[in-house]
């Protein structure tokens, strides 16, 4: 079995292994020889062994969780990890615990996990680094993913763009043994190239050149937009001799080298070694920036954070490179950060294992500023991460189509690294609140509808008691947003969605109808009039009454189709039939005024109510002064229908 962490395995920091003295010393020795040069196949089996004598050691189930944890085979990394952590609780490190943590999270043992990371940062772990365990999750994220045809048994991984054709790494394949890479018993890493259709569809899978694909591993490319030069991955090994570092475990190096194309040919010519380069530790994963003016790559040269941070240079003039600058704490951890990719948008994709996240590497986004600098870490969330694996992450923003390696199971059920493509739904947030267009007040409860360009109702939902509504679209599309609510003008706003993932701010003010004061046919109301009152026991027009009825006749006058009826009111005192007969006297009298006046009388009727409709409590024998008995002896105007 090939996987991510085993075929290009660049960045590790080892546990050296002390004296343990007991029979199996020569068994031993030679099972930390196997781990030390990355043997792990080897090396696994002799702990095996020597586990199942009945010889434990702290370093021995630390080296045995760390064969499968640099494996990808989390579940027994796990049950070696649990075995030292409980026989062994004073010999544990920092990295112990996260290791642990991270390989039981990434089989869904959740609970467990978290109560690692606790013990992780009471023994020293960096406490932001178990708060990103714990939260760093990733919320969902609208991808369609779907399992390429290119995949083989083996591993398939690391995708870039290459024009119209897709560059990925894979085992080399009909060479001979000495192709085979002495770790894994599996070929060595080559580059690989498919044909990409319009819709990401890979086909006619080829070998690359064979300038750039050597003995050793080749792996994750990138190419200039002009497609002549490329920048690649490879094992310290040029013109035909292999490197290898100082260290006693002489391990062979990861390093980037740039090619050219040839002029006039297909064929990949100079290739060269760039300049920070080491073969004391390793540079990888090359990504340039949008103006390919920086390459981007991951190192664990000295200034590394953890155990291996992401780096630029500038690409200056004559082949020349400015010293390396880490991108910093705010996206590197002490962990993994590996795979950078730098989208036509500005945006940086990258897989790191430091963040906790959903499983081993998880896929992060973040913009990158004008200095190449990186902003807000993002976790792009399911169904582009898992709980294994997910690394090389590519995106074509202006037709949404992607790529990215996994190591979750494919549908043949294999657990290698494979191939996904990735298409993002674009979808856009209409969101926005609902106001009183007056005085800017919130207005929770009002119904808003979401409807398409035709006015046909797609959704609809209540504001909330800030306000707020919320909707989800697609884009390119028109849509039109409907507010109301009783007792106010309802509104509605149209709008045009763009053609990129993103949140439209629609605000909604709708206007209050204030409630009328007045009756709907009471004229003196809606004038304003002030009562038309009359003398105790008298019918005639008083000169305050003449003020206010010169309202209702210029009223009459303005609108020839205003009819109106006169209610004439005594209060209570006499007799009721003497009030009845009193009203129709004053309503008459009011009629009279406005007939002599000019009014045409078949505009007009009046009517008598006597003390049938007192507006206060001065009934009969019911004690009042003056002025509330006054308040009863009126005349009102009520317009006909």
């Amino acid at each position: 079995m090939i996987k991510l962490k085993h075929t290009i395995f660049f960045f590790l920091i080892f546990l050296q292994v002390g004296g343990v003295v007991f029979s199996q010393k020569k068994e031993l020795k030679q099972a930390e020889k196997d781990f030390d040069t990355r043997s792990f196949i080897d090396a696994r089996e002799i702990y095996l062994k020597i586990v199942d004598d009945g010889y434990t050691s702290a370093q021995i189930y630390r080296q045995l969780g760390d064969t499968y944890y640099y494996d990808s085979d989390y579940k027994n990394a796990s049950n070696w990890y649990l075995k030292l952590v409980e026989a062994f609780p004073n010999d544990l490190s920092t990295t112990d615990y996260y290791r642990a943590a991270q390989s039981l999270r990434s089989i869904d043992e959740q609970e467990k996990s978290d109560d690692l990371m606790e013990l992780y940062t009471a023994n020293g772990g960096k406490s932001m680094l178990g708060q990103q365990f714990t939260n760093d999750t990733g919320e969902n994220k609208k991808y369609d993913v779907i399992e390429t045809a290119i995949n083989t048994e083996s591993s398939d991984f690391g995708p870039s763009f290459y024009g119209n054709k897709l560059v990925f790494a894979s085992p080399s394949k009909g060479l001979d043994n000495e192709k085979m890479n002495e770790w894994n018993g599996q070929p060595f890493l080559d580059l690989f190239s498919a044909d990409m259709d319009d819709e990401g569809n890979l086909s006619n899978v080829v070998s690359f050149e064979n300038e750039i694909n050597t003995r050793f591993h080749e792996s994750s490319a990138v190419f200039t937009k002009d497609g002549t030069t490329m920048y690649f991955t490879r094992n310290n090994f040029i013109n035909g001799k292999r490197g290898r570092d100082k260290d006693k475990q002489r391990t062979i190096r990861l390093k980037i080298y740039k090619a050219t194309k040839g002029v006039g040919a297909n064929q990949w010519t100079d290739v060269v070694e760039l300049p920070f380069n080491s073969d004391n530790y390793s540079v990888a994963y090359p990504a340039l920036s949008t103006d390919e003016k920086k390459l981007y790559f991951s190192s664990d040269m000295p200034g590394t954070l953890g155990m291996s941070d992401l780096w630029f240079v500038t690409i200056l003039d004559n082949n020349n490179y400015s010293l390396p600058k880490n991108l910093g704490a705010k996206i590197n951890t002490e962990a993994r950060e590996a795979f950078p990719y730098i989208s036509e948008n500005n945006t940086m994709y990258f897989s790191s294992d430091g963040r906790g996240g959903i499983g081993g590497l998880d896929v992060y986004s973040t913009a990158i500023d004008t200095e190449g600098l990186p902003g807000e870490i993002e976790n792009l969330g399911t169904p582009v991460n898992s709980n294994q694996d997910d690394f090389g992450f590519i995106l074509n923003e202006e037709n949404k189509l992607g790529f990215f390696s996994s190591s979750r199971a494919g549908e043949g059920g294999s657990i290698n690294d494979d191939i996904y493509k990735v298409i993002e739904i674009c979808e856009i947030t209409i969101s926005g609140v609902v106001t009183d267009l007056k005085t800017g007040e919130i207005i929770p409860n009002a119904k808003v509808v979401l409807l398409n360009a035709d006015k046909d109702e797609i959704t609809s939902m209540v504001s909330g008691p800030d306000g707020t509504y919320s909707f989800l679209g697609d884009c390119n599309l028109g849509y039109v947003v409907h507010a109301s609510k009783d007792g106010y003008i309802p509104t509605e706003k149209t709008v045009i969605t763009p053609n990129e993932t993103g949140t439209i701010d629609l605000p909604l003010e709708i206007e209050f109808i204030p409630v009328d004061p007045c009756p709907p046919n009471d004229l003196g109301c809606r004038l304003t009039l002030l009562p038309i009152y009359f003398d105790l026991d008298k019918h005639f027009i008083r000169p305050d009454a003449e003020i206010e009825l010169s309202k209702i006749l210029a009223a009459m006058q303005l609108y020839p189709q205003l009819n109106i009826h006169i209610e004439s009111h005594t209060d209570s005192r006499a007799t009721d039939s003497y009030n009845i007969a009193l009203s129709e006297r004053r309503a008459q009298s009011t009629l009279n005024w406005l007939v002599y006046k000019g009014v045409d009388s078949g505009r007009l009727s009046a009517r008598g109510y006597g003390e049938s409709q007192l507006v206060n409590q001065c009934s009969n024998d019911v004690k009042c002064n003056e002025a509330d008995h006054q308040l009863n002896r009126r005349s009102m105007f009520i317009i006909k229908d």
